[in-house]
């Protein structure tokens, strides 16, 4: 696949401060390079500092579920990193149970009464 820099630029101006440190921090192993630079280029336009990216990719690797390539886990439902992984139902148009399976959940996914406790075993260190 061919990566198009002027389609991946218009992409950036686009995108919402907080996808644009999810990637440069958390997503960053499994971007190009190229993309990476813009994408820092664009938070500086933005007046994000170094120490701001640098704490956010701290608070995201303390409740994310990172994989063995050093990227973060996707939540099921949107590009957050996923912080905790739980068995659901996969449904048919929605309502109809299919069959179980695991679903990764962000923060503003997981329903309140369903978070885990602090020292959870679902969460991968």
């Amino acid at each position: 696949m061919k990566f198009d820099l002027k389609r991946v630029a218009v992409y950036i101006r686009g995108a919402d401060t907080e996808e644009l440190l999810d990637r440069v921090t958390v997503y960053r192993a499994g971007m190009e390079p190229a993309a990476v630079d813009l994408m820092e280029m664009e938070l500086d336009r933005r007046g994000v500092t170094q120490e701001e990216i640098a704490e956010h990719d701290c608070t995201r690797r303390e409740t994310a579920i990172m994989l063995p390539d050093g990227t973060a886990m996707r939540c099921s439902f949107c590009d957050r990193p996923a912080a905790v992984r739980r068995w659901g139902w996969h449904r048919l148009f929605g309502r109809v149970p299919v069959f179980p399976r695991v679903f990764a959940y962000c923060t503003a996914h997981l329903s309140p009464k369903a978070r885990p406790p602090e020292d959870s075993a679902d969460r991968a260190d």
